[in-house]
């Protein structure tokens, strides 16, 4: 190199490219994905795999479309860091269409809220399998298992312990109530004497509370 020097007046269409490049070299790993825009491309992808309609957000899609999904949302940077401050949440939401914005929380819901009233996250990120984790007495009384994708898809469901821990995973929940309940119900009561484990978990009111009433 005989000599170094910044190009103050790049053409902007040259920089957008050459950022894109480097995104292509390495991956899409170098991009800000924070918790929001990680979570709506999981419920993307679980959406496509429902319905080939909805756009495809796989690894090598996004990397062969980067000039049609990224290159807007580069407008304007000029330097790496100006990618570090990129919001890839709008970027793939350019990718829906208006009707597919509409339904898409109906499909794919971020939350579900459980018979005590508290907002549990919905984790996509197995397509095939969204599951939820929650504590096994805020679900006493509910029979049928929850489910997404229209209710086409039921979800996995991970129960916990009244300390967070998992005792059971199901996409059956009238099935857990009707058997794997008692066994570990026979456990739980073993540890957690002070909570309350009914006879009849369909019949019982569910709870938030750490002891009974």
């Amino acid at each position: 190199v005989l000599r170094e020097a910044p190009l103050r007046d790049a053409d902007p269409a040259a920089v957008t490219a050459t950022l894109l490049d480097v995104v292509r070299r390495r991956g899409l790993d170098v991009l800000p994905w924070d918790r929001a825009s990680a979570q709506l491309r999981d419920r993307l992808r679980f959406a496509h795999a429902l319905d080939a309609a909805w756009p495809d957000v796989s690894d090598a899609a996004l990397l062969a479309s980067l000039d049609h999904w990224l290159a807007p949302a580069l407008h304007g940077a000029r330097r790496w860091d100006d990618v570090r401050r990129v919001a890839l949440g709008e970027a793939l939401a350019a990718l829906l269409t208006w009707p597919q914005r509409a339904v898409l929380d109906e499909l794919a819901p971020t939350h579900w809220t459980v018979p005590t009233g508290s907002r549990i996250a919905i984790d996509y990120s197995d397509p095939a399998a969204p599951s939820a984790a929650v504590r096994l007495q805020e679900l006493f009384g509910l029979a049928e298992t929850p489910r997404v994708g229209g209710g086409r898809v039921p979800l996995t469901l991970q129960l916990l312990s009244p300390a967070h821990r998992p005792v059971q995973v199901t996409r059956d929940l009238a099935g857990f109530w009707r058997s794997s309940y008692f066994d570990v119900r026979r456990d739980l009561r073993g540890r957690y004497p002070k909570h309350h484990w009914p006879d009849d978990p369909l019949k019982a009111e569910p709870t938030r509370r750490a002891k009974r009433k």
